[in-house]
């Protein structure tokens, strides 16, 4: 069967956009081939940073015949409705259309025939739409034409055939650019036109010109080739995901070199050492190991960073790349220079003194200066303390620096080491080693592959950071709405999520937030009054009063409960994106009140055990019966009409009263194991509600005819599904 081959070369793409772009190309393609009636074996799009290319194997020759039906109004609609359905299918006459039956009505359908047509002719069709559409995060015209592309289009190749047979060229043309079945080769190293026939002459046509078309082979070749230059000097690389990704996307064709820089350098801290070179040069750093002794015995092996750094040209140079390794060496030595100097000057000045002039730097206008709020944390950090674990003295020492390098000038021309450069000056300064592991620590994690602190005092103040930013923004209705979240509460929100369930921490987010409101409204008061006083006004505010609610056993501002619902949301996203399912996160959360966000997560994995196993698909089965039955019924009655205890004395049928007595067992049981946090027993003790729900209703009629029994069966299913919420809200379960 035929296949395409598509290339759309271009001015260099930037790295950033190149892998969402290949996918985007594929997709769009492959979609539209599909819709046409085309189908394909497989299918496969590669980027370099002049290229998109895309193949398509096994599509035929031809798109076949369809048949398309297109559903219309009831029989018997208005004129209107008819008119304009016969319009829309273009028929000539409703006599033409077919009538459709349906459990909701009769309906007209038309019925359409369309011919398939050659694909040379589809595909002539869909590449110039999609060229047009292409939704590029960035796009430019140039010259007089229309088109947008991310840089300008220079040629399009474009090629259909079988492998038996010579391919044809699909013939288009975009905005003056004619397809054809020509293509270029590296930039510099081999910039004539290359004649090209199918993918299986394409990928090698390319190589011998000096570019490796798949994005996954040059990082390969980068890594191995910089592993094993590091080797050659007895040196290991820093390896780096996201720099190799980048760099990747800066050359077709990668070539490893190595250099170096004075050693003197190696004073500075390896974090700022490695963010200097990364950033400006994208470079990867090299590190030594180092074997510490400890009482005469080899200790440890502690990594050090080497006075040289791996770089990757676009470039076989004559001179083996000695003058492109020159230029780098330039520039590091320049920017390493800098970075050693704000170091030096930076080690001269105690943290403790330079967190004064956080007081000069505001936070938010409505929140108050960073001095401000560095105090908020290290009240809320020694709170936190004793509930997980930590010493509450060095929780508060370490959140009243956690802050102070901000104002460092190592972090100031290098704000990627903000908290690593605080770390480092604390150690210096002899701080305790867990209160400066605290001031790197507290920032984390920032992502979902970075990783979440474990000491304790650094999960204290980590704890009060993110909970001080959400509670003070909530105070003053800055919440995240829609795509945006300028303040990245989102981030936070799972940051302590991750913090709590990494770290098993047993925390009720109510009683932490219960007073943490006020504080924040004294700090949008305090701002006010600042304010106020600055443009010469009079210093008085009235209090901020807000009612308090009921959550659980305890009473906390309306905003905390509406933070939780936002916790609660960020934590079924954590879940989804782990595998559990949506509707058992939603029966959990729907019991209400739901706080300890490690114990919610305890409820969904036993939940989701217990309907893995026979017995819990098949009581979900019966209480979806009985919530059905119930939810019928209580329409014709008040609220609550069937919540009270069913009767006992007229109980006629064995099979209810063995689910009465069922239902007492199972609900005592599963309410004590609920309260003693074993969720695997209360489903346990549920599952022995299967038979006797079976039973009851294979053998009794629960609508009969009189009202008497018919009310006092309803209330046992009604206790049922009382029973069912000790653990989660079954109606929520989907199957």
């Amino acid at each position: 069967m035929p296949d395409l081959l598509l290339e759309l070369f271009s001015e260099e793409i930037p790295a950033r956009m190149q892998a969402r772009a290949a996918e985007d190309l594929r997709k769009l393609v492959t979609d539209a081939l599909v819709e046409a009636g085309l189908t394909y074996e497989g299918a496969k799009a590669f980027a370099t940073p002049r290229r998109l290319a895309l193949t398509v194997q096994g599509l035929p020759g031809r798109a076949p015949d369809r048949k398309e039906e297109r559903k219309g109004p009831r029989v018997g609609a208005p004129e209107k409705a008819l008119e304009g359905f016969l319009k829309a299918a273009g028929l000539r006459s409703i006599d033409e259309a077919k009538v459709q039956n349906d459990p909701k009505g009769d309906f007209y359908i038309a019925v359409t025939e369309k011919k398939g047509g050659a694909a040379e002719e589809i595909i002539a069709g869909i590449v110039p739409k999609v060229v047009r559409e292409f939704p590029w995060p960035k796009s430019m015209k140039w010259g007089e034409g229309t088109l947008r592309w991310v840089r300008p289009l220079q040629s399009i190749l474009c090629t259909f055939g079988t492998h038996n047979e010579e391919p044809d060229v699909v013939t288009f043309d975009i905005d003056g650019i004619a397809s054809g079945n020509t293509t270029q080769g590296h930039r510099f190293l081999a910039p004539g036109t290359i004649t090209v026939k199918r993918f299986d002459d394409y990928v090698p046509a390319l190589e011998k010109a000096k570019v490796v078309l798949d994005a996954e082979r040059r990082r390969e070749i980068i890594l191995a080739d910089a592993r094993d230059l590091a080797l050659a000097q007895g040196l290991e690389l820093v390896e780096d995901e996201g720099l190799l990704h980048e760099i990747a996307g800066l050359v077709e064709w990668p070539v490893v070199l190595m250099g170096s820089f004075d050693e003197s350098f190696l004073d500075v801290p390896d974090e700022v050492i490695r963010t200097t070179i990364r950033a400006n040069q994208k470079c990867f750093v090299l590190r030594k190991q180092e074997a510490r002794s400890a009482g005469g015995a080899t200790g440890t092996k502690e990594s050090k960073l080497a006075n040289k750094f791996i770089l990757v040209s676009n470039l076989e140079a004559t001179d083996g790349g000695k003058e492109i390794v020159a230029g780098n060496q330039r520039v590091v030595r320049a920017r390493l220079s800098d970075a050693k100097f704000f170091w030096e000057t930076d080690k001269k000045i105690a943290l403790e003194e330079r967190a004064k002039k956080l007081e000069q730097i505001v936070f938010h206008e409505k929140l108050g200066t960073v001095a401000e709020r560095v105090e908020r944390i290290a009240k809320l950090a020694e709170e936190i303390a004793p509930l997980v674990g930590a010493d509450p003295k060095k929780a508060r020492r370490a959140a009243e620096l956690a802050k102070a390098d901000l104002v460092t000038e190592t972090v100031g021309e290098f704000p990627e080491v903000q908290g690593v450069a605080g770390h480092k000056l604390a150690l210096l300064e002899g701080e305790d080693k867990d209160v400066a592991a605290a001031i790197e620590e507290h920032y984390k994690p920032q992502g979902p592959g970075d990783r979440v602190p474990t000491a304790p005092v650094s999960i204290a103040v980590a704890l009060a950071d993110k909970l001080d930013t959400l509670v003070g923004f909530w105070a003053i209705d800055e919440k995240p709405t829609g795509s945006k979240d300028p303040y990245a509460l989102r981030r936070a929100a799972l940051g302590v999520i991750r913090i709590a369930l990494e770290n098993a921490l047993r925390l009720r987010l109510a009683e932490i937030l219960a007073g943490l409101f006020h504080r924040a409204d004294e700090a949008q008061s305090g701002a006010k009054a600042r304010e106020l006083v600055r443009k010469g006004g009079l210093q008085v505010f009235p209090p901020i009063v807000s009612t308090e609610v009921l959550f659980g056993s305890i009473k906390i501002d309306p905003r905390a409960v509406d933070l939780i619902s936002f916790f609660a949301d960020r934590l079924k996203v954590q879940l989804r994106e782990q595998g559990a399912r949506h509707d058992l996160v939603d029966a959990v959360f729907a019991l209400g009140n739901q706080d300890d966000l490690v114990l919610i997560v305890r409820r969904v994995e036993a939940l989701a055990n217990f309907l893995g196993s026979d017995d819990g698909k098949n009581l979900l089965a019966g209480f979806k019966r009985a919530n059905n039955i119930l939810s019928i019924e209580e329409k014709k009655e008040k609220d609550g009409h069937f919540d009270g205890p069913p009767d006992a004395d007229i109980l006629t049928e064995i099979e209810e009263s063995d689910l009465y007595v069922a239902l007492d067992h199972a609900e005592t049981a599963a309410h004590e194991a609920v309260h003693r946090e074993d969720f695997e027993a209360a489903m346990t003790a549920l599952a022995q509600l299967r038979a006797p729900v079976d039973a009851f209703f294979d053998k009794v009629i629960v609508n009969a005819d009189d009202p008497r029994l018919r009310d006092n069966r309803l209330k046992l299913l009604a206790r049922l599904r009382s029973s069912a919420r000790a653990v989660a809200d079954f109606s929520k379960i989907e199957g």
